[in-house]
């Protein structure tokens, strides 16, 4: 086949060189500059939210340290209390006038403490040698020992001044007993209050979008400004690890965050600041100017390469395209005239010129090897007819010799549904259930000969393979070979089983039996003769029906032998839906 070049005095006149060397001109300065001018500013932008960002949080840590440190001095000027001594020493001694009124006082002292700071829940006065808690928020009740023996323990560890339990931030403090190694008689504790913490934490979020949370990885708490800053506090910890620096970039569920992050060794503790990345574009808006700019010079830019490539490209391949779709249409009178010397002027003749060949082609091949194919599938299907005659009055005679009239009766009837089947006028191809019934006929026919030696299983054909459209004479051929070739040699019980599968590719009918009429190099001899398709090898009758059905319906479909699980012969019987016969699959639906 020739190759298709374009000529020399062509290749300086191409569209593509044009269009390319006009697209660079026009759009691609303004790109590069607008490009530049956006990275700039959002790098500066960024950087800038950072340095504020982490001077905010660093400012917030000094804050929350300074709370803390104010709270500790009103834990250890409570502990030194003298009604708090007196309560602890000398409880027994005292009558119930002097315990109400020092209780009293404690209470009123709490309570003066827990409203000097918003940050505080509650306070807890636990009082080991009286067996009594004393709460700014309950008042007097049992000792309570769980938190008394977690904070004692917490207190003896001394890892940080702030103790993470329960998923709350605690101080604590308490006065040794008189003896070494006894627990102590009274130990303070404040409990901050989590809400209140959330709520600072929102204060220096920046933007609606923003989150931050209180961070002890050692310890394992963590403290979000809200649920959403919750949920994403998860995957910034496994961000997080092996990560160098105070500023990160986080990215979730498709969605870019700006981390940063300020630690105060004194607190032990760590706050983090989630920004999400179209906030951090924001502060952009103050090149409207030079947006909108950009935005005239890249629409005159488009106005200009539009119109340039529909007069060049697009009106021409719009008259291409128009013109296959009138030779689709059946139109092989059409010519397409260009008088410019490019591409599509090459392309044009060269379509000027396929469509004399592809009438020529039609007239003279396409239409003599349709008529030949046809031809050939009406010769296949008559070798059929005269080989099942010869063995339909063999068993006739058989029965006619044993005088049985009411089964020859029986069988002239099936017999004549046979051959009315066969002999009618119509289209050489057949809806499967009919083709089924015929078969099923042919079986019924051979039970009269063979019932006591010949079992048969016939699966009842699924709803959804009947309108399958087939070939006459596919299924009765292959079940009397199975009969002729095997099972009427069979000395013992013969078996015959039909079953049906089907899915989106292909449909399948499955005829097998158990005799022993054909070895196993005979059936690999069978697949190399029904695979060769050679034209000179003898027309058997499975030869004639794996023919027939490739014809109908291309390769991958045909008869495929195999050893059955039986024993004997497999032969299934494949009909392959492809694009090309995918209306045959569909064929009568109603």
């Amino acid at each position: 086949m020739d190759l298709i070049r374009i000529p020399a005095n062509l290749r300086c006149n191409t569209i593509f060189a044009r269009l390319v060397i006009m697209h660079l001109a026009v759009v691609l300065p303004i790109i590069l500059l607008g490009i530049y001018l956006y990275n700039w500013s959002y790098k500066n932008a960024g950087e800038e939210i950072s340095r504020n960002t982490l001077a905010q949080l660093a400012s917030y840590l000094q804050d929350l340290n300074r709370e803390i440190e104010w709270l500790e001095i009103q834990q250890y000027d409570l502990l030194q209390e003298g009604q708090l001594h007196k309560i602890s020493m000398i409880w027994d001694k005292m009558d119930n006038n002097e315990r109400r009124e020092s209780i009293n006082y404690m209470l009123h002292r709490l309570t003066s403490i827990k409203g000097s700071s918003a940050y505080i829940k509650d306070i807890y006065v636990h009082i080991r040698s009286i067996g009594k808690t004393i709460s700014a928020e309950n008042g007097v009740y049992d000792f309570d020992r769980e938190r008394y023996d977690d904070m004692r323990s917490a207190l003896n560890a001394g890892e940080s001044r702030l103790i993470k339990r329960n998923g709350a931030l605690h101080l604590g403090v308490y006065r040794a007993g008189g003896m070494t190694g006894e627990k102590p008689a009274v130990l303070i504790e404040i409990e901050l209050d989590a809400d209140k913490l959330r709520e600072s934490l929102r204060q220096i979020n920046v933007y609606p979008e923003s989150g931050s949370f209180l961070l002890d990885e050692e310890a394992g708490f963590m403290l979000a400004s809200d649920d959403r800053t919750d949920h994403i506090m998860q995957h910034y910890l496994a961000a997080a690890e092996g990560a160098t620096g105070n500023s990160l970039q986080l990215e979730m569920e498709g969605r870019k965050y700006h981390v940063d992050k300020a630690h105060t060794g004194e607190l032990r503790l760590s706050v983090v600041a989630l920004l999400p990345e179209e906030a951090v574009k924001r502060p952009l808006s103050k090149f409207t100017m030079w947006a909108w700019l950009f935005a005239l010079a890249s629409s005159i830019a488009i106005i200009v390469y539009s119109v340039s490539t529909y007069r060049v490209v697009h009106r021409p391949l719009l008259l291409l395209v128009q013109s296959f779709r009138k030779v689709e249409g059946g139109d092989l009178d059409i010519r397409i005239h260009h008088l410019r010397n490019d591409e599509f002027g090459y392309l044009y003749n060269r379509f000027n010129q396929m469509l004399i060949k592809l009438q020529t082609l039609i007239d003279q091949d396409f239409k003599q090897k349709l008529m030949m194919q046809k031809a050939e599938l009406k010769q296949l299907q008559s070798q059929i007819n005269p080989h099942f005659l010869y063995n339909s009055f063999f068993i006739l005679n058989s029965l006619a010799r044993t005088g049985d009239t009411e089964r020859i009766e029986l069988f002239t009837n099936m017999l004549g549904e046979y051959f009315r089947f066969i002999t009618r006028d119509g289209a050489d191809n057949v809806c499967l259930s009919e083709e089924i019934r015929h078969a099923r006929m042919y079986t019924e026919i051979q039970k009269l000969r063979f019932s006591r030696r010949i079992k048969v299983q016939f699966d009842d054909l699924p709803k959804e393979m009947e309108h399958i459209r087939v070939p006459r004479l596919i299924v009765q051929p292959i079940i009397e070979n199975a009969y002729e070739h095997s099972l009427e040699k069979k000395p013992d019980e013969g078996f015959l089983r039909i079953t049906f599968e089907m899915d989106s590719g292909h449909a399948q009918i499955i005829v097998e039996d158990n005799g022993n009429g054909i070895s196993d190099a005979g059936i690999e001899d069978l697949k190399n003769r029904l695979a060769s398709m050679d034209d000179s090898q003898e027309m058997t009758g499975m030869m004639n029906i794996h023919r027939r059905i490739v014809l109908t319906y291309g390769e991958g479909s045909g008869l495929f032998p195999s050893r059955s699980e039986l024993n004997g012969l497999k032969v299934v019987i494949r009909i392959r839906f492809g694009e090309e016969n995918r209306h045959v699959q569909t064929a009568g639906r109603g």
